[in-house]
């Protein structure tokens, strides 16, 4: 394995036998998220209140599914 730096980037070259895709696809996923949420503004509570409101509209969706 090797890891490189260079302007404020790593580079990571592995072999592919180590790790699968869905494993390289998962990272990948992490690493987009931390980026993004390391470039926003949003306070904690407006990131929990955005979540409440997804739960909530989640949720009036589909509860019939969960009623008898």
């Amino acid at each position: 394995m090797r890891v490189e730096t260079e302007n404020n980037e790593i580079k990571l070259t592995f072999s592919n036998k180590i790790i699968d895709l869905d494993e390289i696809q998962s990272f990948i996923e992490y690493v987009k998220f931390r980026e993004i949420n390391n470039q926003s503004k949003a306070t904690q509570q407006q990131a929990d209140e955005l979540a409440n409101d997804i739960n909530q509209n989640w949720w009036d969706k589909n509860k019939y599914k969960f009623e008898k």
